[in-house]
């Protein structure tokens, strides 16, 4: 009779979204995050609501349409997600508009990485880039939630861009865009890229201590 074997673990692994999620947490919230990661992570299971949304802002961006495929495509999802895609349209549609004259802007092609936190992968997975006419390039990462991104949470995501543009979308400015207010966010001039580094250390290997803890 042959011995069970034992399951294998799950090694620890955030993407971007989950780990600055996490850094935005405070307390017991930490660990009860982190345990929901791993667990989620142990199932394999997940769903992305906002896909067909990325999908028609993207299409308006490489097609030049200034927002007719956002316009419609909350009458193309499922009646359970109508809600959302049209809370969302109005920002998403707002920040298009300030890229300028729709033909003066193409959509960017970025790559995914992975970054290593000491001990800690992260993904780093933008949804996409935009190039303007005079050469600038932005790698353009989304914020979905009903609350404004926090300052930690801005600051998480736009350092670790640009730790890995040169992988992501090379010479481009990481921009986390808050879609339900249309507004983007870019690194302000006056933080210290060491000083982050160091912070997110921190956190990330209390993110690896926690996920240890919740096996």
């Amino acid at each position: 009779m042959t011995a069970p074997t034992s399951a294998a673990p799950v090694t620890p692994y955030a993407t971007l979204l989950g780990f600055t999620r996490y850094v935005d947490r405070t307390g017991p919230t930490k660990a009860t995050f982190v345990g929901g990661l791993r667990r989620q992570r142990a199932s394999r299971h997940g769903f992305n609501p906002h896909g067909q949304f990325v999908k028609a802002l993207k299409a308006d961006v490489a097609f030049h349409t200034g927002g007719t495929h956002l316009a419609q495509v909350a009458d193309l999802v499922k009646p359970r997600w109508r809600p959302l895609y049209e809370a969302l349209t109005p920002g998403a549609t707002r920040w298009l508009h300030s890229l300028g004259e729709p033909a003066g802007v193409d959509l960017a092609q970025t790559r995914d990485a992975l970054a290593m936190l000491g001990d800690l992968p992260v993904k780093i997975n933008p949804q996409f880039g935009v190039r303007f006419a005079d050469g600038r390039a932005e790698a353009v990462r989304l914020h979905f939630d009903e609350a404004p991104p926090s300052e930690e949470a801005t600051l998480a995501t736009l350092h670790l861009m640009a730790r890995h543009m040169d992988a992501v979308l090379p010479h481009a400015e990481p921009v986390l865009v808050d879609v339900r207010r249309g507004e983007a966010h870019r690194m302000p001039a006056d933080v210290k890229p060491e000083q982050i580094e160091q912070w997110l250390a921190g956190e990330a290997a209390a993110f690896r201590a926690i996920w240890s803890t919740a096996a």
